[in-house]
């Protein structure tokens, strides 16, 4: 007998988006004809079964292109891609809720879904009336809802409020209960959208934990879309990567979370934002370029861990504003912010009283030896601290820290070991007040005594 609990055959899925067309000049027999069209091809959607599009004009647009993969029972996969990949398009797929296009879905067992906050919720029901209300309609009959109550409510920790309507719960409450059902209601399958980052932290830190223990302990079958590629490596064993709706790569999670993100780098080096900085000219401070450049100072994405380089901030600043600060953060593939680096920028210096924008432009080194090698983001701002923000821009550009040679290669794994690499002096003896003293461990304010004390002692004879 098979271990495949789900394969998927060269899936597809394509939608109609209409557009309504402009003209500069139409006639009224135009109108006419075009209306007449219109309804005539509506007509034959509506008998045919078919989507009936709104609009002059349909464009087809693929949200999934001939994906194939299988997944074996008890593995939790990771879907990872950029917004627009097609990612929940493939969980509602599996989930029945909208059909393929073309292609095939085999499933064996049970599935169970949380996708968007609140699916299968009623509002004007109470917490209590909709966990069975939910549990019906994934396919639980009333005696496993029964059973499993008392863990529901307890995970979810919504006691106090079980019997008031859900439309009063909060975004969070919702997304407690909606999981709290999905996951405790033994479904072969669960597939998981990126909905818990909704709750608070802790709750996120629970439910990961719960979906650990249902593939690890209960040998369920686990499909999870997030953004979160810490959450990935962490909790899956597989993953696939999807990117424009076509298959990119499927494999050991850690690989194909690498490719995701080294193809996320924007392997130019800069970032041209003149366009975006016309509708800013009456800001009185905001960026028209950004790049990074190398230790040769040549513009680069790709950056050796044992040389310097420069992050470049091209500005114009006006209106006389004092007190105006740039920024850079450096920020993990996960979001996780490396460091940040501000700098107050002195009051621009105009003559005759002219409000016209001086062009500018400020280089941020960052040290050689200190970022361990990875991928990396940048973030910058222009404001006023605790008054405005002129100007923002959030991982405006990515870059790649290579190891060209360092000890630290021979540990493979950089994520493990940390995010900056610093060469700390490592010392037998310690020296208090010009004197060494040898220590074992650990200094404490007692070693510092001793010596203070040794020291006195001398002086006194």
């Amino acid at each position: 007998m098979t271990d495949t609990i789900i394969a998927v055959e060269n899936l597809s899925k394509r939608y109609l988006i209409g557009h309504q067309s402009r003209h500069t000049y139409t006639a009224l027999r135009d109108v006419l004809a075009r209306g007449a069209q219109n309804f005539a091809r509506k007509s034959l959607d509506f008998a045919c079964g078919r989507q009936i599009v709104q609009g002059d004009e349909v464009e087809e647009f693929w949200a999934l292109r001939e994906v194939s993969f299988e997944i074996k029972r008890g593995e939790v996969v990771g879907i990872v891609g950029r917004n627009g990949a097609g990612k929940t398009t493939l969980l509602k797929l599996l989930s029945r809720i909208t059909a393929p296009t073309s292609g095939r879905i085999r499933l064996r067992g049970r599935v169970a879904s949380l996708l968007e906050v609140g699916t299968g919720f009623h509002p004007e029901l109470t917490g209590r009336e909709n966990i069975f209300l939910n549990g019906a309609i994934l396919g639980m009959t009333r005696s496993e809802i029964a059973r499993k109550f008392d863990e529901i409510v307890a995970f979810a920790e919504v006691e106090r409020f079980l019997d008031v309507p859900v439309k009063h719960y909060s975004s969070g409450m919702y997304v407690r209960l909606a999981f709290a059902v999905a996951a405790h209601l033994e479904p072969e399958i669960l597939l998981v959208d990126e909905v818990m980052a909704v709750g608070d932290a802790q709750f996120q830190k629970k439910c990961l934990g719960k979906i650990d223990t249902v593939s690890r302990k209960e040998g369920r079958t686990v499909l999870f879309v997030s953004h979160n590629m810490s959450a990935i490596n962490n909790l899956c064993a597989k993953g696939i990567y999807l990117d424009l709706g076509r298959l990119q790569e499927v494999g050991e999670a850690k690989a194909v979370v690498s490719r995701y993100l080294t193809s996320a780098i924007d392997r130019d080096g800069e970032k041209n934002l003149t366009s975006e900085a016309r509708s800013k000219h009456q800001k009185p401070v905001f960026f028209t370029a950004v790049s990074i450049l190398n230790h040769k100072g040549e513009v680069s994405s790709q950056l050796e861990v044992t040389h310097s380089f420069y992050i470049s901030l091209s500005y114009e600043y006006a209106h006389k504003t004092s007190g105006v600060e740039l920024e850079i953060r450096i920020e993990t593939c996960n979001g996780v912010a490396v460091f940040s680096s501000a700098h107050l920028l002195p009051d621009p210096n105009f003559h005759g009283g002219s409000n016209a924008q001086q062009s500018q432009i400020r280089y941020v080194e960052i040290p050689a030896m200190f970022l361990m090698p990875g991928q990396y983001f940048v973030t910058i701002a222009a404001h006023t601290p605790m008054v405005e923000v002129h100007d923002f821009h959030q991982q405006i550009l990515g870059f790649e820290i290579v190891d060209d040679g360092t000890s630290w290669a021979k540990y493979g794994h950089y994520q493990q070991i940390g995010v900056v690499m610093v060469d700390l002096p490592w010392k037998t003896t310690l020296d208090f007040k010009g004197e060494d003293v040898a220590v074992s461990g650990r200094p404490t304010r007692a070693h510092s005594r001793v010596a203070s004390l040794r020291t006195s002692a001398k002086g006194s004879q």
